[in-house]
């Protein structure tokens, strides 16, 4: 062998020798690149499917608390406000419980999600060497941009949030919303749907709802003015219109469904055809209306059995004839001349 030969041969063998020494160094100055960043990686994914799960398993647990029909009481609880009411329609109140807590459930499962996945991300992205602040930045901006344009939505279902969490109305009830008066069908995050006295369905945006009356709530009041004559003697029109409210409640028709015996207020107004008597009684919600057109009935009756009149409108209507008119004529001449 030439000595240009042995000398090629000994480089090359040399070379090969320096790899082989500097492969496992590099092994080792890598090795949290191959090994450590993937497997925090994994961590931090099999993490958060722990959290993610926990936080369903709570969620879960308070919706299933929310789904427990409450105890029943054995007397009727006693308030500043008068006696409570009796308990509503259970199929009703319990489907507007169920949909407060499936509702509610469905909304904090989807915020705890995109929460811990966004940390998650984050936290991976930082492992792999991917720098946040710009990332940060250019989200901000998107964010910010998406905010004023869909600002909105984003009060719509804010107030939905609110209107379930505070219970201020639920399917079954009967509401005043401005324009839209009738009986709530459904409550959604952005909409609220109205079904109309006339059979109307409203659908209203939830931001837009500045103001709510709910006559389904907790109990209710039939209002009902009674007009008599003025020669009228007040103290016996007192007395019929209480005993008439008296059997009423006794009536068994009516068992449940007035929460205490009807009450005369007195003298509302002076009218030009009578005088206005305004009796009033608390009932159960929703039930005010046929309380109270039974209760005009009853009155009705009982004032036409004691011979108390009521009025109808009265006015002075003046006639003229034609020897009227000319006997006026002819004055109206003989003044002229």
């Amino acid at each position: 062998m030439s000595p240009t030969g042995a000398s090629a041969s000994y480089v090359l063998s040399s070379d090969v020798a320096d790899q082989a020494i500097s492969a496992p160094s590099w092994l080792r100055d890598n090795v949290d690149t191959l090994i450590g960043v993937p497997l925090r990686i994994v961590l931090i994914v099999v993490g958060t499917m722990i959290v993610r799960g926990l936080a369903k398993k709570a969620i879960t647990r308070v919706v299933q608390r929310i789904l427990q029909p409450p105890e029943e009481q054995s007397e009727p609880r006693r308030t500043s406000r008068g006696p409570a009411v009796l308990q509503r329609d259970r199929s009703r109140a319990n489907e507007r419980r169920e949909q407060r807590a499936r509702t509610i459930g469905s909304v904090l499962s989807s915020i705890v999600t995109v929460v811990i996945g966004v940390m998650a991300m984050a936290m991976v992205l930082d492992q792999i060497g991917i720098a946040l602040g710009p990332l940060l930045a250019s989200a901000g901006v998107v964010g910010l941009a998406i905010g004023f344009g869909a600002q909105n939505l984003v009060a719509d279902y804010l107030s939905g949030m609110l209107i379930m969490l505070e219970d201020q109305y639920g399917v079954g009830d009967s509401v005043d919303l401005g324009e839209a008066i009738g009986e709530v069908e459904q409550v959604g995050l952005r909409l609220t749907q109205i079904r109309d006295l006339n059979g109307g369905l409203w659908h209203i945006r939830n931001g837009e709802i500045l103001r709510v009356r709910n006559d389904s709530q907790e109990w209710a009041r039939a209002v009902l003015d009674v007009s008599v004559a003025y020669d009228s003697h007040l103290d016996t029109v007192y007395s019929v219109l209480e005993e008439t409210g008296h059997e009423m409640r006794q009536d068994p028709q009516f068992d449940g469904v007035l929460l205490e015996d009807p009450s005369v207020w007195g003298v509302q107004s002076l009218d030009a055809d009578g005088v206005v008597i305004r009796v009033a009684v608390k009932t159960v919600p929703l039930k005010q209306w046929a309380v109270t057109r039974e209760l005009r009935r009853r009155v009705k009756e009982a004032l036409d059995a004691a011979g108390i009149e009521i009025p109808f409108p009265q006015r002075t209507v003046w006639m003229r004839t034609d020897n009227d008119l000319a006997v006026t004529t002819g004055g109206k001449a003989a003044a002229s001349n």
